[in-house]
C-alpha cells in the first residue's frame, strides 16, 4: 500500500487503482485464455451471449474492446443496436434481438441489450407502464428458452458511483476524441440518477434468476473491472484447449512466368510518413 492513495468516489471507499504493469500483464494472459475459449466454442459449435449493462460511462464499451481485441471477428461479434425503426416498434419486443443471437460456433457480445426496456425506456418514458410490466414478466421466460436451447447466457452489470460517473462525463466533455460518446441523454441521466437506481432494482427483482443470474462488476476502477469481469466469464465457460493441426511455412517458389508491372503504372498513396522524419 506504500505510495498508493485510496480513492473515495461517492459513498464508496474504493481500492487503489490497479497498477498498470500488473494490469497489462494479467490482461494479456486473460486475452490468451479468451482466444482458447473462442477456439473451443468454434470447434464444438457452442453458442455464447454476453450482455453488458450498466449506467452511462460505466466502462462497458472499453471492457468489450479488451475482450474482443484478439478474437476472430468472424467468431466473436459485437451487437450495439440503434434506436428501433418504426416497423421494429410494432414487432414483439424481443424480435429484433433474436435476429442477433449466435449460430453454432459464435460469440455475441451485446453492448446494451433487451434490457433497454427495463432501464432507459422506462425512465425516459419510451415505453408504456404496461409494456414495461410485460417485459419484466416475459424476460425470464425468454432467457429460459435460450438457455434450454443450449445458449450460454452471461449478464454483467457494471456498477459505477455517481462521483466517478461525473468525472468521466467531464473528461469526455473536455476530450475532442471522446466527446462523441456523450449525448444529451447521458447528461440527463445525472438528473435522473435515483430513477435509474429504482429501475435497476426493479429489474433485478424480476430478472436475477437462478437460471440466468446477474453478475455485478465494481467498475469505479476500469482496470480492475476488466480483469474481474473477464476472469469471471472464463471461469463460467467449460472450455478446453483444442488441438489444432500444425502449420508449416512453405518455401516460396522462384518466379517463373510472372513479371511485376512497373511501379509508375499505379497510383500510390503519398508518403506522408517522410514528413515526420
Amino acid at each position: 500500500m506504500s505510495g498508493q492513495v485510496r480513492r473515495r468516489t461517492g459513498t464508496r471507499d474504493a481500492a487503489p487503482r490497479l497498477k498498470r504493469e500488473l494490469y497489462e500483464k494479467e490482461l494479456l494472459r486473460l486475452q490468451a485464455e479468451l482466444v482458447t475459449m473462442q477456439e473451443w466454442i468454434r470447434a464444438t459449435g457452442g453458442r455464447l451471449v454476453v450482455i453488458f449493462e450498466g449506467r452511462d460511462a460505466a466502462g462497458k464499451g472499453s471492457a468489450i474492446k479488451r475482450v474482443t481485441e484478439y478474437l476472430n471477428p468472424r467468431v466473436a461479434r459485437i451487437v450495439a443496436l440503434p434506436v428501433p425503426t418504426e416497423r421494429e416498434k410494432t414487432q414483439w419486443y424481443f424480435q429484433r434481438y433474436i435476429e442477433q443471437l449466435p449460430a453454432a460456433g459464435e460469440i455475441v457480445l451485446m453492448d446494451r441489450s433487451w434490457y433497454n426496456r427495463a432501464g432507459v425506456e422506462r425512465v425516459m418514458g419510451f415505453c408504456t407502464p404496461a409494456e414495461h410490466r410485460r417485459f419484466l414478466a416475459q424476460c425470464p421466460v425468454f432467457e429460459r428458452l435460450l438457455i434450454d436451447d443450449g445458449i450460454m447466457l452471461r449478464k454483467y452489470w457494471f456498477s459505477v458511483s455517481d462521483a466517478e460517473q461525473d468525472d468521466r462525463f467531464r473528461d469526455r466533455l473536455d476530450d475532442p476524441m471522446r466527446r462523441w460518446k456523450l449525448s444529451p441523454m447521458d447528461l440527463e441521466s445525472i438528473r435522473r440518477w435515483e430513477d435509474y437506481s429504482r429501475a435497476k432494482d426493479d429489474m433485478f427483482v424480476h430478472t436475477d434468476t437462478t437460471e440466468s443470474p446477474w453478475f455485478e462488476v465494481e467498475a469505479d476502477d476500469k482496470r480492475r473491472a476488466r480483469i474481474n469481469m473477464i476472469s469471471h466469464l472464463l471461469s463460467t465457460v467449460p472450455y478446453q484447449e483444442v488441438e489444432r493441426p500444425p502449420l508449416v511455412m512453405p518455401d516460396r517458389p522462384n518466379a517463373q512466368n510472372y513479371v511485376r508491372p512497373p511501379r509508375d503504372l499505379y497510383t500510390w498513396v503519398p508518403d506522408r510518413s517522410r514528413d515526420l522524419e
